[in-house]
């Protein structure tokens, strides 16, 4: 349209209207050239993630190829440090330690032997084994996750509200302005001049910049949450946060530290939970690098203990089939044997097992309703002989802000709920602890429910525990379908599916590539209480988009009905196209400094309530339109000013009084002069803007001058309908929240009937 209109104007040769329109689309084709020009590359990144390199066996001989290169019956060979290539079946070798965290969300390292399947994507941490591919590319298990982030779909809610506005919009204004073309048709005038004044006023009436405003809006935001830690990645999730009311959480390196630390100890017979403690020491070595062996040793250190006095002989490292560590130790000339491992095999070495076995196994069961994992230890004495000394208890603590952020999370209006791969015994106790709720459901008896039950056990249960890439995916997706706004954190690969799924994707700090590719928010500061600014943030920003729809909405109102009722009754055209466009210029400037507004957030997640917009739009306008119409009738039947004097005089009006609506737009029930205040840059670049109308109308630039004296008038009247219109708004909007209602009826009758 805006093109049509430029050539109307070559026709009937109105240069300055063809140049100003010009602009207009220049200005519009660039921020929606930048905008269609920002790419995304989860699902890139977790490709080249899977382009490491393996050991394989090709014509008897042992190569390094690209894992991408292999094919399911390769032999490979895998070994310390190396990331699993492809999924396979552990054939020859002692056993392997691997890191899965980054798959299953599990801190524990895991360990397999012989015809065990393990992961690709998974870290060796100790052991050496020969393996066959079973499974390779998307095939693989983290291929599926692969997968499952280029399924992952998002629809805007912010898309939604600019297509409803625009769809109300453009139905007003082509119908009112249909109805002018057709009288004006009717009445002889001149159809190519006619056409291009419909075209204008449409073209102002319709929003083409409202996408464009309030992604300044936005832009703006997301620079203000850099501030705050949170990198903006996807513009439209600003929207989405101050929306969210539930927040999903995933566990293991999100509301915890993702390092396993030393519980309680029970120390058995006269020992104590230090000499527990130094006997794990013992049966541990340094040198190793093993994660268990490192949580006794850096205990022991944190309690101030030394072993300098002992003499340690010889170290047999953990093996998975004894499922312990041991070492032959001697102190003071006496030789001694230490051991850590599973409750069942430190038990299976004492000699008195069958009189402490109920008591110990009373207490490990207890650890594990706890979530605590457990081990135990033992040491010989005398004649060889094992004595049990101790269990200690082992979990992964939760970060120290993690309890205190879920808590003003709730204080927000904010349901959070925890994701863990987890036991679920492990997953209650931190959600205890966390201020969860204990109400926690495992994901494989809750996928197994039918459709109907299974979206309403996912929306009413605090958290999930033994949850996989494919879980979470899901569960985000019903919760949308229950009509939530849903916010994902994590921080491996296993969560990136769900990161892309969710409406707000955020990655904690210490997130893989990956993990932050597919997310919306990145945060560069450990722990979630950055959300928690980062929501408050986008709630402000939220505030300063509704008051820029609310404005845009009243202000075609107040000009599209107020110029048909004069057209339509006088015959008299009360501005010109160009007095149109010079408004709508000098309107861009104020409502792009909404965006630097001062905002409060709400106390609870912002939605597009688009009725009650449109209500007190609709309030605005018509009010506008009475006073403008009044003023109309002053100028033409009271001052006697000529055709072209009483254009300038309703230009005016309308560029001083559309200003000022901004300030009535800032807030919803209350007067004008409540805080928070309008930003110094909302004022300063809106009364500017005015006082140069009043210097085009008052002295005549591309319009008839008024002189000063009808300038300062119209300045007065202005303010009075001003000050009338705030009253009248804050009474209508506190009378239709008393009666309960979002809006009058006939008000919502007509959103319900725009598609």
């Amino acid at each position: 349209m805006i093109e049509i209109a430029a050539i109307l104007s070559i026709i009937v040769q109105h240069w300055e209207d063809f140049f100003i329109i010009i602009v207009m689309l220049l200005i519009n084709a660039g921020v929606r050239f930048w905008e269609e020009n920002k790419a995304e590359n989860a699902v890139e990144l977790l490709k080249n993630k899977l382009a490491i390199t393996a050991r394989v066996l090709r014509d008897n001989n042992w190569q390094v190829i690209n894992a991408r290169e292999l094919v399911p019956g390769d032999t490979v060979r895998i070994r310390l440090g190396d990331i699993i290539p492809a999924d396979l079946i552990l054939l020859e070798g002692d056993y392997l330690n691997l890191d899965e965290s980054a798959l299953t969300g599990e801190s524990l390292p895991s360990n397999k032997k012989s015809s065990d399947i393990v992961y690709g994507g998974s870290i060796v941490k100790k052991g050496e084994m020969t393996a066959i591919v079973i499974s390779t590319g998307v095939d693989t298990f983290f291929g599926k996750t692969t997968s499952l982030v280029s399924e992952a779909k998002k629809e805007s809610h912010f898309q939604k509200a600019v297509i409803n506005i625009g769809n109300f919009l453009i139905v007003l204004a082509i119908g009112l302005v249909l109805v002018v073309f057709i009288v004006g048709l009717s009445r002889g005038e001149n159809m190519y001049e006619l056409l291009q004044f419909a075209l204008v006023l449409i073209i102002a009436a319709i929003p083409v910049a409202l996408p464009a405003v309030l992604m300044v809006s936005m832009a703006v935001g997301a620079s203000d949450l850099a501030k705050k830690k949170a990198i903006t990645k996807r513009l439209l999730s600003i929207e989405e946060l101050a929306g969210m009311d539930i927040l999903c959480s995933d566990k293991t390196g999100t509301l915890t530290k993702n390092e396993l630390s030393i519980g309680e100890i029970v120390a058995f017979e006269n020992y104590t939970p230090k000499e527990v403690i130094q006997f794990g020491v013992l049966a541990s070595r340094e040198d190793d690098k093993d994660p268990i062996d490192d949580i006794f040793i850096n205990k022991f250190r944190a309690m101030e203990g030394d072993t300098k006095d002992f003499v340690i002989q010889k170290f047999i490292p953990f093996d998975p089939i004894t499922k312990r560590t041991e070492a032959v130790v001697v102190k003071d000339g006496q030789t001694m044997r230490v051991s850590k491992g599973a409750i069942q095999s430190i038990l299976s070495l004492v000699s008195d097992k069958d009189s402490i076995t109920s008591i110990v196994e009373e207490r490990e069961n207890r650890f594990a309703s706890e979530g605590f994992r457990v081990l135990g230890v033992a040491k010989t004495e005398g004649k060889n002989i094992w004595h049990f000394i101790g269990i200690v208890s082992l979990f992964d603590p939760p970060r120290e802000d993690s309890a205190s952020t879920i808590k003003k999370a709730i204080a927000l209006g904010m349901d959070v709920k925890m994701i863990t791969g987890d036991h679920i015994a492990i997953s209650k106790q931190t959600a205890s602890e966390l201020g969860l709720g204990n109400n926690i459901v495992s994901a494989s008896t809750l996928f197994e429910e039918g459709d109907t039950n299974c979206l309403n056990l996912v929306q009413n249960t605090d958290g999930y525990a033994e949850v996989y890439p494919e879980h979470k995916y899901k569960i985000v997706e019903f919760l949308q379908k229950k009509g939530h706004i849903v916010g994902m954190t994590g921080d491996g690969v296993n969560d990136t599916p769900a990161l892309k799924k969710a409406n707000v994707g955020i990655a904690v700090s210490n997130a893989t590539d990956a993990a932050k590719s597919a997310a919306d928010i990145v945060l560069t500061e450990p722990g979630l209480s950055v959300i928690i600014e980062a929501t408050e943030e986008s709630r402000k920003i939220f505030e300063r988009m509704k008051s820029y729809t609310t404005y845009r909405i009243a202000e075609t109102v107040r000009v599209l009905i107020f110029l048909v009722l004069v057209i339509l009754t006088y015959n008299f055209y009360p501005i010109t196209a160009v007095m149109i466009v010079i408004l709508a210029l000098l309107n861009d400037l104020p409502i792009m400094a909404i965006a630097f507004d001062n905002a409060k957030p709400s106390q609870y997640p912002n939605r597009w309530k688009m009725r009650r917009i449109l209500f007190v739009s609709s309030i605005l306008g018509l009010t506008g339109v009475c006073f403008s119409f009044i003023l109309f009738l002053i100028g033409k039947n009271l001052l006697q000013l000529s055709v072209l004097e009483l254009q300038t005089l309703i230009f005016l009006k309308l560029a001083v009084s559309g200003h000022m609506t901004i300030y009535l737009t800032r807030t919803e029930e209350n007067n004008f002069w409540h805080k928070p205040y309008p930003a110094k840059k909302l004022i300063v670049i809106s009364e500017t803007t005015q006082v140069v109308a009043t210097v085009f109308a008052a002295i005549g630039v591309f319009m008839t001058p008024i002189g000063w004296i009808l300038a300062i008038f119209v300045w007065g009247y202005a303010i009075l309908s001003f000050l009338i219109t705030n009253f009248i708004k804050v009474m209508a909007v506190r009378h239709v929240r008393v009666r309960g209602s979002g809006m009058p009826k006939i008000a919502d009758r007509i959103v319900t009937a725009i598609p």
